[in-house]
């Protein structure tokens, strides 16, 4: 796909990235700039006995308000609503998440119900807020979603077994800190899904109806990073370097997908998330080659760019060769990062894949996937490919 005079966007990335070794320790100082006294830390068990969050809370000081330290995968609104009741009765003015992608995400829910109230249901949607939120500052713990740098949550609503998505420029972070030290010694097989949950993002910012130039730039260089960096942290989680890249490659593709919005994988690892609980990445991962084949014919071009990201030779060839040239490779990578490569190998029944493609087609992100989904059949082949 060429850029023409019909192309038009707008680019957004409001939060403040403080990179670099340490700079965990600089999260009281970040959040007076923010004119905030009173930060509640919102985290999880396993940040906690890694005693990680114990740090932040060390740096805060003075300023450290609380903790809620029950974030769970796939965080739901019962545990966002017990959160916010915890917080605002520590008269909290500024939430800390340190965790990952599910306490981010809770974070972000807690910002919109300390400041608006109600039930957070109502505010599932696009741009439904009016005004900015709670003060967010981010300290990720993996180094995958992005979401230290995005409008998006999703909260899973554990009665209904269904995601529900939030996407509003009032819920971004206002600052995400990323210390490599904090990633140091991530078990490899999360250090592997949640990388790929970041890959997935950039591959879709590429494809995505809404894609644009510095969009594109974002993602194209998250790819570059992924690839090189990502099997270095799985075979050496010391590897400090790498850790930091990942972490700069996780944020960008964050921002471009930010700004691009996501496709048709996304959709599928939402249903099958929801439904079956299989962890975000894993899914992402799972889905994208199969994803991607079903948007060949549509944007083989495209593709093309993700090849030549990957430091695939794609020169003599067509466009569609060069896009599955970067889907083959796609699949050789997470196989070499221990991914298993079958819905199946993840917890997904066969009697399961009708339901979950049903659920796609209520899900945002299938709206900017660049082949037109009108049918849940056509997302039922695609999950059947990846069963």
């Amino acid at each position: 796909m060429e850029y023409d005079r019909d192309l038009a966007f707008v680019y957004r990335n409001p939060t403040r990235i403080v990179f670099g070794e340490g700079t965990a320790a600089d999260v009281g100082i970040e959040v007076g700039e923010l004119g905030c006294n009173r930060a509640f830390v919102v985290t999880d068990p396993g940040v906690v006995e890694a005693g990680i969050s114990q740090r932040i809370e060390k740096a805060l000081g003075g300023k450290h308000a609380g903790t809620f330290d029950a974030c769970i995968q796939d965080s739901g609104i019962h545990v966002i609503n017990e959160a916010t009741a915890a917080a605002r009765e520590a008269g909290a003015d500024c939430l800390v998440s340190v965790g990952g992608g599910s306490t981010i995400d809770t974070a972000k829910g807690m910002a919109i119900l300390l400041k608006e109230g109600g039930r957070l249901q109502d505010y599932s949607g696009f741009q439904l807020l009016k005004r900015p939120q709670t003060p967010h500052v981010v300290v990720p713990t993996t180094a995958g979603t992005g979401s230290e740098a995005t409008m998006t949550a999703v909260v899973k609503d554990w009665d209904k077994h269904q995601k529900l998505l939030f996407s509003d420029n009032h819920i971004i972070p206002d600052v995400g800190i990323l210390d490599p030290t904090i990633v140091e010694g991530l078990p490899p097989l999360l250090t592997a899904a949640t990388g790929m949950d970041a890959f997935t993002h950039a591959v879709e910012a590429i494809h995505t109806l809404q894609a644009s130039p510095v969009a594109d730039a974002m993602a194209l260089h998250a790819i570059r990073l992924i690839t090189q960096y990502l099997p270095r942290c799985v075979a050496d989680g010391g590897d400090l370097v790498a850790r930091g890249q990942q972490q700069c490659a996780a944020t960008m593709a964050g921002v471009a997908f930010d700004n691009a919005q996501v496709g048709l994988p996304h959709a599928m690892a939402h249903s099958v998330g929801g439904l079956f609980g299989v962890p975000h990445g894993v899914a992402n991962s799972i889905v994208l080659p199969h994803a991607m084949r079903f948007n060949i014919e549509t944007c083989p071009d495209r593709y093309r760019l993700v090849a030549l990201a990957m430091g695939i030779d794609v020169a003599g060839v067509s466009d569609r060769e060069a896009a599955e040239a970067a889907i083959q490779a796609i699949c050789a990578l997470t196989e070499s990062l221990g991914i298993v490569q079958r819905l199946r190998d993840a917890g997904v029944p066969s009697e399961g894949l009708e339901q979950a493609a049903e659920l796609c087609m209520y899900d945002g992100s299938i709206v900017y996937n660049p082949t037109p989904i009108l049918e849940p059949e056509q997302v039922l082949e695609v999950f059947a490919q990846a069963w």
